[in-house]
């Protein structure tokens, strides 16, 4: 998988000249998608896999446009994009019943967002989940508060964020004095002969990053629903077990739950995989009708 030739964006053609080489890929029906992952997953057909993968370039780059104002080259943001793409297709199981995109996206993102997190040096120190989140979130959620006063943010902005992001009041003032207090949004990010570009140039909110923000709060939300609506399955004893093992930060061990319901650390082994599998059948039905009616 790692061996799989694919286009970059080059200094000659740059991002169009990119865009318009991977638009040259079709885009695969459902029936040939699977087959197409099935023969990857079984036979290691790796022709099978080029063609998953090339299929879906162009969702690479959809996603790879809402992290352009994070002041680094594009070219690397597509190239760690793909390399998510390609851990997704290795992992992809199409009999669970969802659309390759569907689970790929989460992939891109995440080798997308662990880049810049590496890279950017006034976020070396943001690794815990929390910081990941405040960081990637922060700067929409000041724009939806009307909070764009330079300096530090009123105390009631601080909580309002923190409030919203599900982070601390601390973690919220930390993470704005470094994205904001340690350089001037004028500072320039590199001198090119007569040609200097600023911070600024690169944290405009341009349209196509609102709409991109608006997909994957969509999509998100979608997510979130379509679990909600899948736990109605369980009953209290389920949800329960199903929650302290699968959705919690902290899992609770077998034997904690054997203590609390009074049976055996097997019978809650059993009871968290029918539950799981029972969720898992709820999110794929739900799903489907999703991908159906966006399709229509």
């Amino acid at each position: 998988m790692a061996n799989i030739a694919l286009p970059a964006v080059s200094a000659e053609g740059g991002l169009s000249r990119y865009l318009e080489e991977i638009r040259r890929f079709p885009m695969l029906e459902p029936d040939e998608e699977f087959m197409l992952a099935k023969r990857w997953r079984e036979h290691g057909d790796r022709e099978a896999a080029h063609r998953l993968v090339t299929s879906h370039l162009r969702l690479v780059a959809k996603i790879a446009m809402g992290y352009r104002g994070y002041g680094l080259p594009i070219g690397e943001i597509v190239s760690e994009g793909n390399v998510g793409l390609m851990q997704a297709v290795k992992r992809f199981d199409p009999d669970k019943g969802f659309r390759l995109a569907t689970y790929a996206m989460w992939w891109i993102r995440a080798a997308i967002q662990e880049y810049i997190l590496r890279s950017w040096s006034l976020v070396k120190m943001g690794t815990t989940a929390n910081q990941k989140k405040l960081f990637f979130n922060l700067r929409k959620v000041k724009g939806q508060i009307a909070a764009v006063d330079e300096g530090d943010l009123r105390p009631d902005q601080v909580s309002e964020i923190a409030t919203r992001l599900g982070v601390t009041e601390e973690d919220v003032v930390s993470m704005n004095r470094r994205l904001s207090g340690d350089a001037s949004l004028n500072s320039p990010v590199r001198a090119d002969g007569d040609t200097t570009s600023e911070w600024q140039d690169w944290l405009v909110d341009e349209a196509a990053n609102q709409e991109s923000e608006l997909v994957r709060s969509e999509e998100l939300d979608n997510r979130k629903r379509m679990l909600a609506e899948a736990m109605n399955v369980l009953n209290e004893r389920e949800r329960r077990i199903f929650t302290a093992r699968r959705l919690e930060e902290e899992p609770l061990t077998l034997e904690q739950l054997s203590e609390e319901f009074g049976v055996s650390r097997e019978r809650v082994r059993q009871i968290e995989v029918r539950a799981f599998e029972k969720v898992q059948r709820a999110v794929t039905q739900a799903a489907r009708k999703l991908e159906a009616g966006a399709s229509a």
